[in-house]
C-alpha cells in the first residue's frame, strides 16, 4: 500500500470503493451460505464431490483432496475475518474429514481423492494438493488455534521439501507415487502438459509457504519463499512478453508458450503478497514494476465486457474464448492490486468492470454460486460443476475476502 494509494482517493471516488466492498461483503455470504447449505454430505461426511448447475449432486462421486483443502481454507478464512461460528464448525467439518480420509498414515502427505464413502482412490502425491493442504492448515490453525494443526501443517512441510523439492536446480517436481516414487503421469488435469515442474504448482506452493511463515517465521521457510520467488524472476516470467511460462522439464527447459491469463495476473498479487510477508524489501521492489507489466500484458485478453478470456495460444494465433469465474476473481483481486502499486486509477476501473461483468454473467441468481464460466456468444457453459474436484469456494472467496481487506485499510 503506497501513500499515493491514499491520495489517489481524492481522484477516485469513494463511493465506487464503498459499494465494491458491500456488494463483495454480501456476495461472500452468498458463496459461503451456498456451500454451506447444498454441499454438506450427511450422508457419508464431508462434502459432496460433485453438484451441477441445477444443484443436483452426484452422490457416487469422488472427493479431491484440492476440492476439500479449498474449503477448509475458505471457511477458515472466512473466520478469521468474520467470527461466525458456522464458518467455524464447517472448517472444522472439513479438516475432519482430511484427517480421516485423505491424510496418508503411513507415508505422509495427502492422496489425490477418494471415493464417495471416504475409501482410498487415487493415491498419488501431487505436490499441488499438498500444497494446498499446508495452506489450508495454516489458515486453521489461526480460527482454531490448535497447536496440533500448526505442527500438522509443519510437517507436511517438511515433506515436501525432503522428497519433491530438487536439491540440484531447485524448484518443485510435480508428482509422485503414493510412497514418494517417480511417476509417470504428472499431470494435474487432462488439459496440462505432462512435464515435471510447472507454474501453477510454484505458484501454490509460494502461496502455502507465505501462510505458514505468517503462523511459523522460520528462517528455512524464508529461504525456501526466496528461492520460489527467484524461481519466477529466472524461469516462469518472460519479461518480454510479459506472460508466464507454464510447463518446464527437469532442468527449467521451456516446454510451453501458452498464455493464461488468469494466471499472469493471479501470480502479480501472490508474488507481491509473498515478499511483503518475509519483509524482503529488495523483492518488494522488484516485484511491484513485475505486476505493472504483467497487468498490462493481460489487458490483451480483456473482452470490452470486462471479463478476461481464458487462454491464448501463440503459435496458432488461437484465443480460447471462454471466461472462467476463477479467471475472474483473479482479475478482481490483480488490477486492484496493481492499481494500490502503480496509483493508475485506470487499474481499479479495471477491477471494478471485472466485477460489473461477473455480476451480469457468472453469478448464478438462481441457483447460487458462481457458474464455471460462459462462452463467447455469452451462454453458459454447458457439463462444468457447480462443485466438484476443481470447482471450489476458493477463488471466488478469497477475492472477496483479499478486496474487503484491502479496502477496510484505506477507511
Amino acid at each position: 500500500m503506497t501513500n499515493n494509494t491514499l491520495q489517489s482517493l481524492n481522484i477516485v471516488s469513494k463511493d465506487q470503493l464503498a459499494i465494491f466492498s458491500n456488494e463483495l461483503t454480501e456476495e461472500l455470504k452468498n458463496i459461503l451460505n451456498y456451500w454451506l447449505n447444498h454441499t454438506v454430505d450427511e450422508v457419508n461426511g464431508g462434502f459432496w464431490g460433485k453438484i451441477d448447475n441445477d444443484n443436483q449432486v452426484t452422490p457416487g462421486a469422488a472427493k479431491g483432496s484440492v476440492l476439500n483443502a479449498r474449503i477448509l481454507w475458505s471457511f477458515s478464512a472466512a473466520y478469521n475475518q468474520n467470527p461466525d461460528e458456522a464458518y467455524l464448525q464447517a472448517a472444522k467439518r472439513a479438516y475432519d474429514y482430511i484427517k480421516a480420509h485423505f491424510v496418508d498414515d503411513e507415508f505422509g502427505g495427502v492422496y489425490w481423492s477418494v471415493g464417495y464413502k471416504g475409501d482410498k482412490l487415487d493415491t498419488k502425491k501431487q505436490v499441488y494438493a499438498n500444497a494446498f493442504t499446508i495452506y489450508a492448515l495454516s489458515e486453521y490453525y489461526i480460527a482454531s488455534k490448535s497447536e496440533t494443526v500448526k505442527e500438522e501443517a509443519i510437517s507436511l512441510y517438511h515433506l515436501l521439501v525432503d522428497k519433491s523439492y530438487d536439491q540440484d536446480k531447485t524448484g518443485y517436481l510435480e508428482a509422485f507415487t503414493r510412497d514418494w516414487q517417480p511417476l509417470g503421469d504428472l499431470r494435474l488435469s487432462a488439459k496440462d502438459a505432462n512435464e515435471k515442474k510447472t507454474m501453477n504448482t510454484h505458484l501454490h506452493v509460494l502461496e502455502a509457504y507465505t501462510n505458514l511463515y505468517r503462523i511459523w517465521p522460520n528462517d528455512g521457510l524464508k529461504q525456501q519463499i526466496e528461492t520460489l520467488i527467484n524461481n519466477f524472476f529466472d524461469h516462469f516470467i518472460d519479461a518480454e512478453a510479459g506472460h508466464l511460462v507454464l510447463f518446464f522439464d527437469e532442468d527449467w527447459n521451456r516446454r510451453s508458450d501458452t498464455v493464461s491469463y488468469g494466471h499472469d495476473i493471479e501470480a502479480t498479487w501472490l508474488l507481491l503478497e509473498a515478499a511483503e510477508t518475509i519483509g524482503n524489501h529488495e523483492m518488494i521492489t522488484r516485484i511491484n514494476g513485475i505486476c505493472i507489466a504483467i497487468a498490462e500484458a493481460t489487458i490483451q485478453g480483456l473482452d470490452t465486457d470486462g471479463g478476461l478470456w481464458y487462454e491464448y495460444e501463440p503459435a496458432g494465433d488461437h484465443l480460447i474464448k471462454e471466461k472462467h469465474w476463477w479467471v475472474q476473481a483473479e482479475a478482481m483481486v490483480g488490477f486492484y492490486n496493481t492499481w494500490q502499486v502503480s496509483s493508475n486509477d485506470k487499474y481499479l476501473q479495471l477491477a471494478l468492470h471485472n466485477w460489473a461483468f461477473v455480476k451480469d454473467k457468472i453469478l448464478d441468481k438462481q441457483n447460487g454460486e458462481w457458474f464455471w464460466g460462459i462462452k463467447a456468444d455469452g451462454s453458459i457453459m454447458p457439463g462444468e460443476d457447480k462443485a466438484g474436484l476443481w470447482k471450489c469456494p476458493y477463488h471466488n472467496s478469497r477475492a472477496c475476502i483479499e478486496i474487503i481487506k484491502r479496502i477496510k485499510i484505506l477507511k
